[in-house]
């Protein structure tokens, strides 16, 4: 079986029917430098994927493309949308794309200050999200605020601090819940624990892990760390130089790789 026979497979997943994303032959140059290509999977509701590889591999590029931040040279990005069903998310209008951004996907920059509003307070800019999805009633957009920095485990009593006073590790937690206060279906995190120190990697990495069970969240994961992986994804992908080697079940890649690079990747950094 190849690397695209398990990745499309729906044997992981029997119960759904229906992907809640399909990525059709994604490709992305940079002039001569391929970005990614030839990239086709299925994700299902609940379901979180992670995509690992060296620096250069490939894998920021394809997630930025599936999220609709770069335009891919040739692709699909099919999302089963809740009005409308399938959607090619590729082909969307800006506005459509815009407004799926603020309602059923999320996006997780690696850097919090890339996903926050740093002048802005704690409360709004969890609430700036809801105010984008209609909410108007000042007290329940601070009431919903409040519950969100408790679920992220930032205390309530710093809802009016900025962002700029707060450490590495709560500026991502509060990116988090800046993201999920609206109920999104599908999130996307770029190293969602990079540059963090071990200990607040741990607190993260556990915090995400709730979120995502509790709230039956999809998520594409992509980090250069396979602990991360094997605490979080259920299916792997292993991206070098721009193309998917290996794929499957993420203990079955971490605990038996096929591909030599995979094989590599994992003696050299997971700690076994």
């Amino acid at each position: 079986m190849t690397a695209m026979d398990q990745i499309t497979s729906t044997a992981t997943n029997p119960a759904q029917a229906t992907p809640l994303l399909s990525v059709r032959e994604l490709s992305k140059r940079y002039g001569s430098h391929i970005g990614c290509t030839d990239i086709s999977f299925d994700l299902y509701p609940g379901e979180v994927m992670g995509i690992v590889g060296e620096s250069g591999s490939g894998k920021s590029t394809l997630l930025n493309c599936m999220a609709g931040h770069i335009a891919p040279d040739t692709g699909q990005v099919i999302f089963e949308t809740r009005a409308d069903g399938p959607r090619d998310t590729v082909t969307m209008s800006e506005p459509e794309r815009r407004m799926l951004g603020r309602t059923d996907w999320a996006f997780v920059h690696q850097h919090a200050r890339d996903g926050l509003r740093m002048g802005v307070s704690a409360g709004g800019n969890v609430g700036e999200r809801l105010m984008a999805v209609g909410a108007r009633h000042y007290g329940d957009i601070r009431a919903q605020a409040t519950d969100w920095l408790d679920r992220v485990e930032i205390d309530p009593a710093r809802i009016d601090d900025r962002p700029t006073t707060f450490s590495g590790g709560m500026q991502q937690r509060l990116q988090i819940a800046r993201n999920l206060v609206t109920g999104p279906r599908l999130v996307f995190m770029d190293e969602p624990t990079g540059g963090l120190d071990v200990s607040v990697q741990a607190r993260l990495l556990d915090l995400v892990r709730g979120l995502v069970r509790d709230m039956g969240l999809s998520a594409i994961i992509v980090t250069h760390d396979l602990a991360v992986v094997r605490l979080l994804a259920d299916r792997l992908m292993v991206m070098k130089s721009g193309r998917v080697v290996e794929a499957g079940l993420t203990d079955q890649v971490l605990d038996d790789p096929q591909h030599a690079y995979s094989q590599l990747l994992v003696s050299s950094v997971l700690q076994v």
